[in-house]
């Protein structure tokens, strides 16, 4: 399953009788409280196998299925060797 429909149908289950498109935004909709922002970051971390830092919980890379994508993906490209 690809990472957009693995993401859409998590939320689905905290969101019934509401679809989600890829670009809405959750945080917006009124959809997120503290409590399930932990929750999505721990399902992100242990689903896509990332570690997520405190300088990456930015609300924009959460906003929306394609935001957490695009993050997703970037946390999982090959990361520069450090300058020494």
């Amino acid at each position: 399953m690809e990472s957009k429909q693995k993401i859409a149908s998590y939320l689905a289950r905290f969101f019934p009788g509401y679809e989600l498109a890829e670009q809405d935004d959750i945080f917006s909709l009124g959809f997120v409280s503290s409590m399930f922002a932990l929750q999505l970051v721990n399902f992100l971390e242990h689903e896509f196998g990332i570690e997520i830092d405190n300088e990456d919980l930015e609300l924009d890379n959460f906003r929306t299925i394609h935001a957490m994508c695009a993050f997703i993906e970037r946390k999982k490209a090959p990361q520069p060797a450090p300058v020494e």
